[in-house]
């Protein structure tokens, strides 16, 4: 059997953080192996799960060597999924790169666009690639909706209502996340792939309005070639509609588009492990799939809000 039959070895960096289990199922889940992973936290039991026999470090340099002294044994890492806090994305897409293994990285792959520019240079530098897990493109529901859109007349334009109001308690502030400089802020942190997905289905951005911009939620109007919409964000209890509190929920998601509510509530579990075997069989989304949201995010996030004007989202007027 040649190498390429051959199962994969995998290196995982983040290996602690909320989302390293669905990359652990997705290398499970395609035949693949982990074979070093990397956390400066020790709660990873997670790991026993999935790879037991796993090496694991808390410490960049140990993990640096171990990698290193793989490859001179003959034990060439293919992969390194990387589920690190956002602003330390672009420095272990670097360290894949320099190991001579592709990097498949949680979204946002970058926090600026000229951090785009530089990877794409030294991707070509390497001969490696960079893959973005954006899982938002391969749902049935979203996949389904693209294709509706692309048989519309051309000249047709849809109204969306994009809510996202996803609670989170205090922790959130004191962790990473509450960081703007190292998650981005809320745009970037929790809206990234909306707004991925809604320029992969309705084109580019031709405008880029924000209405509100805080900590904790975040509202504006996007009009792109296909689609005009009014998108709201919020991590912020007190901002779910009262008939959604009263079932228990903590977390509201609604797309609209011309009143009709989209349904995609559903069918989420597996879709980092259809990314991981796209990515595998050479179908993975590039560096170049990214760009435009990062480019939008980036906007938002220096953008200075306009209050109440133009074409806000309906419930800012009972938030701001």
């Amino acid at each position: 059997m040649d190498r390429s039959e051959e199962p994969k070895n995998f290196a995982l960096i983040g290996v602690a953080g909320y989302i390293a289990e669905r990359h652990l199922r997705a290398i499970r889940d395609t035949g693949n192996r982990l074979v070093a992973a990397l956390d400066k936290h020790d709660s990873v039991g997670i790991m026993d799960s999935y790879f037991p026999q796993t090496d694991f470090f808390v410490e960049f340099e140990r993990f640096d060597r171990h990698i290193d002294k793989l490859r001179r044994q003959g034990t060439q890492i293919d992969y390194v999924s990387i589920c690190s806090p956002n602003y330390l994305h672009d420095s272990h897409i670097r360290f894949a790169l320099r190991h001579k293994a592709d990097a498949i990285c949680e979204k946002p792959m970058v926090l600026n666009p000229w951090n785009v520019d530089a990877l794409q240079l030294f991707e070509e530098e390497t001969g490696q690639r960079v893959y973005n897990i954006l899982q938002l493109r391969l749902h049935p529901s979203i996949m389904a909706l693209k294709k509706e859109i692309e048989n519309a007349p051309p000249g047709k334009k849809y109204d969306v209502d994009l809510t996202y109001i996803t609670s989170r308690g205090h922790w959130y502030y004191i962790s990473w996340k509450g960081d703007i400089q190292k998650s981005g802020g809320i745009a970037t942190n929790i809206g990234v792939h909306f707004f991925d997905m809604l320029q992969w289905i309705f084109g580019r951005v031709q405008t880029n309005q924000v209405h509100m911009l805080r900590d904790d939620k975040a509202a504006g109007y996007l009009e792109f070639e296909r689609a005009r919409v009014r998108w709201l964000l919020s991590i912020d209890y007190n901002d779910i509609p009262e008939n959604i509190k009263e079932n228990g929920q903590r977390t509201f998601r609604s797309i609209t588009i011309n009143g009709r509510e989209m349904e995609f509530s559903q069918g989420f579990t597996e879709l980092h492990t259809d990314s991981y075997r796209n990515i595998l069989a050479g179908k993975g989304f590039g560096i170049d799939e990214v760009r435009r949201s990062i480019e939008i995010v980036y906007e938002i996030r220096n953008s200075t809000p306009t209050g109440l004007k133009g074409e806000y989202h309906p419930l800012l007027k009972n938030i701001y």
